[in-house]
Protein backbone atom coordinates (compact mmCIF):
# COMPACT_ATOMS: atom_id res chain seq x y z
CA UNK A 1 0.00 0.00 0.00
CA UNK A 2 1.78 3.63 -1.32
CA UNK A 3 1.24 5.90 1.60
CA UNK A 4 1.18 9.88 0.85
CA UNK A 5 2.61 12.56 2.94
CA UNK A 6 0.28 14.53 4.55
CA UNK A 7 1.58 17.90 3.12
CA UNK A 8 0.82 16.32 -0.82
CA UNK A 9 -2.62 14.37 1.45
CA UNK A 10 -4.05 18.25 2.48
CA UNK A 11 -2.75 19.40 -1.30
CA UNK A 12 -4.66 16.84 -3.20
CA UNK A 13 -7.77 16.97 -0.75
CA UNK A 14 -8.02 21.29 -1.31
CA UNK A 15 -7.65 20.79 -4.89
CA UNK A 16 -10.68 18.15 -5.04
CA UNK A 17 -12.85 20.27 -2.61
CA UNK A 18 -12.26 23.21 -5.54
CA UNK A 19 -12.61 20.74 -8.28
CA UNK A 20 -16.10 21.86 -9.12
CA UNK A 21 -16.17 25.24 -8.66
CA UNK A 22 -14.46 25.14 -11.75
CA UNK A 23 -16.89 22.71 -13.48
CA UNK A 24 -20.16 24.42 -11.97
CA UNK A 25 -19.80 27.67 -13.99
CA UNK A 26 -21.97 28.43 -15.94
CA UNK A 27 -19.68 29.57 -19.25
CA UNK A 28 -15.90 28.56 -19.48
CA UNK A 29 -13.49 31.91 -19.37
CA UNK A 30 -12.29 33.10 -22.10
CA UNK A 31 -8.82 32.59 -23.51
CA UNK A 32 -8.55 35.80 -25.97
CA UNK A 33 -10.58 39.48 -25.57
CA UNK A 34 -13.49 38.31 -27.75
CA UNK A 35 -14.80 35.06 -29.80
CA UNK A 36 -17.89 36.77 -31.75
CA UNK A 37 -19.86 34.08 -33.14
CA UNK A 38 -19.71 32.61 -36.50
CA UNK A 39 -23.44 31.56 -36.55
CA UNK A 40 -22.86 29.66 -40.06
CA UNK A 41 -20.52 27.55 -38.78
CA UNK A 42 -21.69 24.24 -36.25
CA UNK A 43 -22.25 24.37 -32.63
CA UNK A 44 -18.76 23.39 -31.29
CA UNK A 45 -19.18 22.02 -27.63
CA UNK A 46 -19.73 25.15 -25.56
CA UNK A 47 -20.44 27.72 -27.98
CA UNK A 48 -19.87 28.74 -31.40
CA UNK A 49 -16.59 29.05 -33.54
CA UNK A 50 -15.23 32.29 -33.51
CA UNK A 51 -15.26 34.61 -36.58
CA UNK A 52 -12.31 35.29 -38.02
CA UNK A 53 -10.77 38.45 -36.31
CA UNK A 54 -10.71 40.55 -40.09
CA UNK A 55 -14.26 39.75 -40.19
CA UNK A 56 -15.32 41.20 -37.22
CA UNK A 57 -17.12 44.64 -37.17
CA UNK A 58 -18.26 47.48 -34.55
CA UNK A 59 -21.92 45.84 -34.92
CA UNK A 60 -20.53 42.68 -33.92
CA UNK A 61 -20.82 44.26 -30.42
CA UNK A 62 -23.82 45.99 -30.75
CA UNK A 63 -27.72 45.32 -30.56
CA UNK A 64 -30.33 47.19 -30.45
CA UNK A 65 -33.59 44.39 -30.29
CA UNK A 66 -34.14 45.03 -26.42
CA UNK A 67 -35.56 48.78 -27.69
CA UNK A 68 -38.50 47.55 -29.48
CA UNK A 69 -41.89 46.21 -27.75
CA UNK A 70 -42.72 42.48 -28.09
CA UNK A 71 -45.99 41.32 -29.62
CA UNK A 72 -48.21 40.20 -26.27
CA UNK A 73 -51.26 39.15 -28.56
CA UNK A 74 -50.79 35.33 -27.56
CA UNK A 75 -52.59 32.67 -25.11
CA UNK A 76 -50.56 34.32 -22.34
CA UNK A 77 -50.81 37.85 -23.03
CA UNK A 78 -46.51 38.24 -23.25
CA UNK A 79 -43.51 38.41 -25.51
CA UNK A 80 -39.50 37.45 -25.04
CA UNK A 81 -37.28 39.24 -26.65
CA UNK A 82 -33.95 37.14 -26.41
CA UNK A 83 -30.77 38.89 -26.33
CA UNK A 84 -28.53 35.84 -26.19
CA UNK A 85 -25.76 34.89 -28.42
CA UNK A 86 -27.98 33.64 -31.48
CA UNK A 87 -29.68 37.36 -31.85
CA UNK A 88 -26.22 38.85 -30.37
CA UNK A 89 -23.19 36.85 -31.96
CA UNK A 90 -20.59 39.17 -29.91
CA UNK A 91 -22.24 37.33 -26.70
CA UNK A 92 -20.66 34.20 -27.69
CA UNK A 93 -18.49 32.48 -24.63
CA UNK A 94 -18.82 35.85 -22.83
CA UNK A 95 -20.86 34.20 -20.30
CA UNK A 96 -23.60 36.32 -19.96
CA UNK A 97 -27.01 37.79 -21.81
CA UNK A 98 -30.67 39.41 -21.46
CA UNK A 99 -33.76 39.29 -22.17
CA UNK A 100 -36.76 42.33 -22.75
CA UNK A 101 -39.98 40.68 -21.48
CA UNK A 102 -43.49 42.57 -22.20
CA UNK A 103 -46.66 41.82 -20.30
CA UNK A 104 -50.16 42.68 -21.36
CA UNK A 105 -53.00 43.43 -18.57
CA UNK A 106 -52.57 40.34 -16.38
CA UNK A 107 -49.96 38.90 -18.72
CA UNK A 108 -48.19 35.66 -17.93
CA UNK A 109 -44.65 34.49 -18.36
CA UNK A 110 -45.38 30.86 -17.64
CA UNK A 111 -43.62 28.86 -15.36
CA UNK A 112 -40.39 27.59 -16.81
CA UNK A 113 -36.95 27.28 -16.30
CA UNK A 114 -33.33 27.31 -17.70
CA UNK A 115 -30.84 24.90 -17.41
CA UNK A 116 -28.20 26.69 -17.80
CA UNK A 117 -27.76 29.67 -16.30
CA UNK A 118 -28.96 31.63 -12.92
CA UNK A 119 -31.79 34.98 -13.72
CA UNK A 120 -31.79 38.17 -12.07
CA UNK A 121 -34.29 40.84 -13.43
CA UNK A 122 -35.44 44.12 -12.95
CA UNK A 123 -39.01 45.43 -13.12
CA UNK A 124 -38.84 48.42 -15.25
CA UNK A 125 -42.69 49.19 -15.78
CA UNK A 126 -45.61 48.31 -14.18
CA UNK A 127 -45.97 45.26 -11.89
CA UNK A 128 -45.65 41.77 -11.50
CA UNK A 129 -46.10 38.98 -9.14
CA UNK A 130 -42.31 36.79 -9.49
CA UNK A 131 -41.98 33.53 -8.08
CA UNK A 132 -39.90 30.16 -7.79
CA UNK A 133 -40.60 26.51 -6.66
CA UNK A 134 -37.66 25.41 -4.98
CA UNK A 135 -36.56 21.13 -5.19
CA UNK A 136 -37.71 20.90 -1.80
CA UNK A 137 -40.86 22.36 -3.20
CA UNK A 138 -40.76 25.63 -1.29
CA UNK A 139 -42.40 28.00 -3.32
CA UNK A 140 -40.91 31.95 -2.74
CA UNK A 141 -42.88 34.91 -4.45
CA UNK A 142 -43.38 38.49 -4.05
CA UNK A 143 -45.20 41.59 -5.91
CA UNK A 144 -42.19 44.09 -7.77
CA UNK A 145 -42.86 47.58 -8.47
CA UNK A 146 -40.49 49.54 -10.97
CA UNK A 147 -36.80 49.58 -10.03
CA UNK A 148 -37.09 46.62 -7.79
CA UNK A 149 -34.98 43.46 -8.42
CA UNK A 150 -35.26 39.15 -8.08
CA UNK A 151 -32.81 36.09 -8.49
CA UNK A 152 -33.57 33.25 -9.56
CA UNK A 153 -31.34 30.15 -9.09
CA UNK A 154 -30.14 27.87 -12.02
CA UNK A 155 -32.66 25.38 -13.20
CA UNK A 156 -35.41 26.31 -10.64
CA UNK A 157 -39.41 26.69 -12.26
CA UNK A 158 -40.35 30.17 -12.00
CA UNK A 159 -42.83 32.58 -13.35
CA UNK A 160 -43.74 36.43 -14.01
CA UNK A 161 -47.36 37.62 -13.78
CA UNK A 162 -48.35 41.04 -14.10
CA UNK A 163 -50.97 41.98 -11.36
CA UNK A 164 -51.00 45.47 -12.54
CA UNK A 165 -53.69 47.71 -14.26
CA UNK A 166 -51.65 48.32 -17.45
CA UNK A 167 -48.70 46.89 -19.22
CA UNK A 168 -45.68 45.85 -17.68
CA UNK A 169 -42.09 45.40 -18.75
CA UNK A 170 -39.41 43.42 -17.54
CA UNK A 171 -35.62 43.14 -18.05
CA UNK A 172 -33.72 39.56 -17.24
CA UNK A 173 -29.48 38.91 -17.41
CA UNK A 174 -28.61 35.59 -17.38
CA UNK A 175 -24.93 34.23 -16.67
CA UNK A 176 -24.90 32.25 -19.81
CA UNK A 177 -24.70 33.32 -23.26
CA UNK A 178 -26.95 30.69 -24.61
CA UNK A 179 -29.34 29.98 -20.96
CA UNK A 180 -32.11 27.67 -22.79
CA UNK A 181 -35.74 27.63 -21.86
CA UNK A 182 -37.93 25.03 -21.10
CA UNK A 183 -41.72 26.42 -20.35
CA UNK A 184 -43.60 23.83 -18.57
CA UNK A 185 -47.02 23.77 -20.31
CA UNK A 186 -45.68 23.75 -24.17
CA UNK A 187 -43.11 21.17 -22.46
CA UNK A 188 -45.41 18.69 -21.16
CA UNK A 189 -48.73 19.38 -23.45
CA UNK A 190 -47.15 20.20 -26.92
CA UNK A 191 -43.89 18.33 -27.32
CA UNK A 192 -43.27 16.50 -30.46
CA UNK A 193 -43.97 13.60 -30.62
CA UNK A 194 -46.67 14.32 -27.74
CA UNK A 195 -45.57 12.32 -24.57
CA UNK A 196 -48.13 9.39 -24.03
CA UNK A 197 -51.09 10.47 -22.48
CA UNK A 198 -50.68 7.41 -19.90
CA UNK A 199 -47.82 9.55 -18.80
CA UNK A 200 -49.79 12.02 -18.34
CA UNK A 201 -53.16 11.05 -16.47
CA UNK A 202 -51.12 9.10 -14.47
CA UNK A 203 -48.98 12.14 -13.08
CA UNK A 204 -51.59 14.81 -12.77
CA UNK A 205 -54.23 11.73 -11.36
CA UNK A 206 -56.82 13.04 -14.13
CA UNK A 207 -58.41 11.77 -17.04
CA UNK A 208 -57.61 11.41 -21.04
CA UNK A 209 -60.69 14.14 -21.91
CA UNK A 210 -58.59 16.37 -19.42
CA UNK A 211 -55.07 15.87 -21.01
CA UNK A 212 -56.76 16.20 -24.76
CA UNK A 213 -58.48 19.29 -23.59
CA UNK A 214 -54.96 20.88 -22.45
CA UNK A 215 -53.39 19.87 -25.25
CA UNK A 216 -56.06 20.80 -27.70
CA UNK A 217 -54.80 24.64 -26.79
CA UNK A 218 -51.37 24.05 -27.52
CA UNK A 219 -52.22 22.46 -30.97
CA UNK A 220 -51.77 25.78 -33.06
Amino acid sequence: MISMPPFHLLCTLIGLLLLPLHINSADPDLLQDFCVADLKAPLSVNGFPCKPEAKVTSDDFFFDGLSKEGNTTNIFGWSVTAANVLAFPGLNSLGISMNRVDFAPGGLNPPHSHPRATETGVVIEGKLLVGFVTTSNVFHSKVLTVGQMFVVPRGLVHFQLNVGEGKALLFTAFNSHLPGSAVVPTTLFASRPSIPDDVLTKAFQVGNDVIDNIKSKFSS
